[in-house]
């Protein structure tokens, strides 16, 4: 007969954490685990963690974020396109956001800037400003969707990660493209959704050079994924099979974060 240990967790809200543990499964997951009658011991059976304390409940969380991950990437379809707009659909002015105010955002000399590329590559030169500009440009329209719950359309003008991927020889087969920024910020996205052809490499917004509050002089945009999975003031990006984390993703947010 299977015992399960008692639930105790100081100071721990339990209905809340479950609540927080359902909201990091797949819509379908999660409808199913509360329409099944959520619990804590009903996630102690699915990730094989006793909660007995804050830090088992850490790690339990961390099973089911991770769990996550895994069913967004097995079910995301390289091939489907995000939605698209028109320019009267932008929202004017698009917002700034980030974990500082604009005045402490990385001013950036795009002159002296070069984008540095290491990893899985045949090519590991870095890339000046004035040489990425004269790549081929491609531009979308599209809804940037924010974790904290709002939304805002732009437009964005760059060259697909896949062909910049392509032209300096990247292992395509590899699983991470890590990114490094001027303020210290770092993300992975994986290699299918680096591959999207969606994903792009952005030095322009609404037809002009990229703002300093959007990212100057290079952000990655991609419209598949949250907000924060879109990097601004991008100095590096590596081609790796070693997952080095994020910012965000130290912190516990879900790594693959798919719309």
């Amino acid at each position: 007969m299977l015992r399960i240990k008692q639930l105790l967790i100081p100071g721990v809200d339990k209905k809340l954490l479950v609540k927080d543990a359902a909201a990091l499964m797949p819509d379908v997951s999660r409808r199913r685990f509360l329409t099944g009658g959520a619990s804590l011991g009903a996630l102690t059976l699915l990730t094989g963690c006793d909660v007995v304390d804050g830090a088992s409940a850490e790690t339990l969380l961390a099973k089911v974020s991770k769990f996550n991950d895994a069913v967004q990437a097995a079910i995301f379809n390289p091939n489907t396109l995000a939605p698209t707009y028109t320019e009267k659909e932008i929202t004017r002015p698009f917002p700034f956001n980030a974990f500082y105010s604009l005045d402490e955002a990385p001013d950036v000399d795009g002159k002296a800037w070069a984008l540095e590329v290491t990893g899985l590559v045949d090519n590991k030169k870095s890339w000046t400003l004035e040489e990425l500009s004269k790549l081929p440009e491609v531009s979308q329209i599209t809804r940037h969707i924010c974790v904290e719950g709002w939304s805002a359309i732009g437009s964005w003008s760059g060259t697909p990660l896949r062909d910049f991927l392509k032209l300096v020889g990247a292992d395509t087969k590899a699983k991470y493209v890590w990114f490094r920024c001027a303020d210290d910020y770092t993300s992975p996205i994986d290699m299918p959704t680096a591959l999207h052809p969606q994903t792009q490499m952005t030095f322009k917004y609404d037809g002009q050079l990229l703002p300093r509050a959007y990212g100057y002089p290079m952000k990655i945009r991609i419209p598949t994924k949250l907000g924060f999975k879109n990097p601004k003031y991008v100095v590096s990006m590596e081609v790796t099979n070693d997952y080095k984390g994020g910012y965000w993703e130290d912190q516990g947010y879900n790594s693959f974060s798919g719309l």
